[in-house]
Formats: C-alpha cells, structure tokens, sequence
C-alpha cells in the first residue's frame, strides 16, 4: 500500500453522484484536487465539504473540443502537476435507437468516449512525471452489455472499455496503472432518469464506488487489478 497523502488528482463530473463521492473519500486522505464540472455554480452546495486550500473547483464543457486540454493545463498549473485522472463525467438518456437523432448521439459519444480520450492524452506529459500515475475510467455494465433503448449510450461506454484497453498497452512503459470501472445501477439522479424502474434502494451507492478507487490507488504492488465489475447485490451472480 502507499499513502495518498499530497497526490494530486484530477476528476471530471466531481459536482454530484460518483464523482462527488470519490472526491469527498480521496479528499480525507489528504489529496490535492482538481474537481471539475460544466459550470461553477454546480459546486455551490458541496464547496463548504472539501479545503479550499487543497481543492480547486474548475469548470466547462467536455462536450467542446479544447475543454478538456485546458482543464487539464489548469489542474497541472495549480496543483503542480498531475499524478491521477479520474474520469467520471457522462451523460445518458433511454429511448430506442431508431428514434434517437443523430445530435443525441454525437452529445453522448463528445462526453462519454472522446472527453475522457482527450483528458487522457493531454494529461499524459504530467503523469509520466508522476512517481505513481494513474488513470480510473468510470464506466458503467452498458459497456459490457446491451440494454434496450439504450443504444447511443450502451455504445459510448464500448467505445470507452476498448480505448481504455488499448491506451493501458500504450502507457504502460511509462509506469501508467490503467483501470476501468463498470458498475451496474448506481443511486445516482442520472440512473434515475434513465431506470425509474429501479428501486433506489438496492442500487450501488456512490461511496462503495469511492473505496474501490481508493483501493485501487493505494495498491501499487506486482499485481494490477485492471478492470473492476460490479453488479446490485439483488441482480443475479453471473448473470
């Protein structure tokens, strides 16, 4: 194990949900953070909950093309550089595919699948800095399965498993820990929007997906756990 006192990490969709959660567990272990979201405001009621002098609130939208390099140059600026990336912030929507639009696909494959591409690359010249780098993509079991009227996001968290893959080849000479997180319906208000049908009550909550990452930042031994699936206690093993 190794302390992550004074790390310093970067995490995008950190305003709410699984972000919030992961930010709110890293940050009592003394990590430095760059939290990001689409807009300032969206900070207004968590920003009493971290330090402000160990945490910097950025914000803008993925969705645009030369946000997330000058996210990431800001992060690097004010922490110092750049040790973990978290790539948490995602969108979806349910309805079937034949009457999703061409725009509703594009939105959800700009934030879900080329952001984190993005965000990735342009942090890479401060990992490779760091002493343990890591990147933590925050997927979901739509990208390992196929759910009706879900198609555009289904496909964008695909899109994301096999870029995380292929990137984990590609950094790995440079020391950079690549993993992936897929879990299954999580309490969250964008599961919410997408499966009303869900009793919130047994879905995954967002602190359990925040001690996985912490556990998977704090192992820096011989053995790498790489991907990381999980599935609702009352869903069906294996299934």
């Amino acid at each position: 194990m190794i302390e992550l006192k004074g790390m310093k990490c970067l995490i995008t969709g950190a305003s709410r949900g699984i972000g919030l959660a992961i930010a709110i567990r890293l940050a009592k272990e003394g990590v430095m953070l760059s939290l990001c979201a689409s807009s300032a405001e969206s900070f207004s009621g968590v920003r009493h909950l971290f330090d402000e002098d160990s945490t910097y609130f950025l914000s803008g939208d993925l969705m645009k093309r030369k946000t997330p390099g000058e996210l990431v140059k800001t992060a690097a600026e004010k922490m110092g550089g750049i040790d973990t990336v978290i790539n948490n912030a995602g969108i979806a929507f349910a309805k079937a595919f034949e009457k999703t639009d061409a725009r509703e696909w594009d939105s959800v494959m700009k934030l879900n699948a080329r952001a984190p591409f993005l965000v990735c690359r342009e942090s890479l010249e401060h990992l490779r800095k760091s002493r343990f780098p890591s990147i933590i993509n925050i997927s979901s079991v739509v990208g390992i399965k196929g759910y009706e009227n879900q198609s555009a996001y289904s496909a964008s968290k695909h899109a994301l498993a096999g870029f995380t893959k292929a990137m984990a080849r590609e950094v790995q000479k440079d020391g950079i820990r690549v993993h992936i997180i897929s879990p299954g319906g999580v309490a969250t208000e964008m599961v919410a929007g997408t499966r009303p049908d869900l009793d919130s009550s047994v879905l995954i909550k967002p602190d359990e997906i925040a001690d996985i990452v912490w556990y998977l930042l704090t192992r820096r031994g011989n053995a790498v756990l790489e991907e990381v699936n999980l599935r609702r206690d009352a869903n069906t093993p294996f299934k």
